[in-house]
């Protein structure tokens, strides 16, 4: 499983790693971005869901090579990261659960990347992507729990109940506590589902912040939209903190955590 190169807990997209760059005199258009990422994306997704779906060996480290030719399509077609505080993750030992904000799909696709290296990750994920044709072979081979978003109650009962198992055995889970993905960032809809988690299973919680927008939503299918490589992408990690009483004190210094970074960002 190939690591992304680290400067002082933090990866950034090398000069020179996209078409824009190399071509001094072309305009980063997201026309021309979108055109080329596409095919690459393709290309990784059916590689990988054959492989998934047919031998027995794929798993994590499969799921961390897609998920590096994805993040490396973006990079070719001129999107830039900046990725900091994965020092944060590689220096936790144990599981933990992850809880960040929501823009788009890109980080679904891209964190087994960025931290599979560290972490033998999972995700809280909606039903309507392990019913996607091709894609939920991918997906599906990293034993997500699958929630409907229809009946919290019972959304609730599968997060803590798989959840804590998957924790107990290792294995860490990023939560997105958002109803929906949003290029805006409402604490009033960042639900306290990580916190719960958290607490019932006894590990810590690593906040994410990330600005992701750089991969649009689509109008037609909400997963394919534009790719903007005037867009930076950015991760923040922030320091493992377990959850004390009922967490309100952690809830509110994540959604602080993520709000200042984004203000950063803009």
């Amino acid at each position: 499983m190939r690591v992304l190169p680290l400067k002082d807990g933090c990866y950034r997209t090398e000069p020179g790693a996209s078409w824009s760059e190399k071509e001094p005199g072309v305009r980063k258009s997201r026309d021309l971005a979108t055109l080329m990422f596409y095919p690459i994306m393709a290309a990784v997704v059916s590689h990988g869901s054959f492989l998934a779906r047919y031998a027995r060996f794929y798993g994590h480290p499969g799921v961390c090579r897609s998920s590096r030719g994805i993040l490396v399509g973006l990079e070719a077609a001129g999107v830039r990261f900046d990725i900091c505080g994965i020092d944060n993750v590689r220096d936790l030992d144990g599981p933990c659960v992850f809880i960040g904000n929501h823009m788009s799909v890109l980080e679904t696709l891209a964190m087994p990347a960025i931290i599979g290296h560290y972490k033998d990750i999972t995700f809280v994920i909606k039903k309507e992507l392990a019913t996607y044709p091709v894609f939920r072979y991918l997906l599906m081979s990293m034993d997500p729990i699958v929630v409907s978003r229809k009946n919290p109650r019972d959304d609730l009962t599968a997060v803590l109940t798989k959840g804590n198992a998957l924790l107990s055995a290792g294995r860490s889970l990023v939560i997105f506590p958002q109803s929906s993905r949003s290029v805006e960032f409402d604490p009033k809809m960042f639900n306290t589902i990580g916190i719960k988690l958290a607490i019932r299973a006894n590990v810590p919680v690593i906040p994410i912040a990330l600005k992701t927008d750089a991969w649009g939503n689509g109008k037609r299918i909400k997963d394919f939209g534009v790719i903007d490589p005037n867009k930076t992408v950015h991760f923040a990690f922030g320091k493992p903190m377990y959850i004390k009483n009922r967490g309100a004190e952690q809830h509110q210094w994540i959604i602080d955590f993520i709000t200042e970074k984004l203000r950063q960002w803009q």
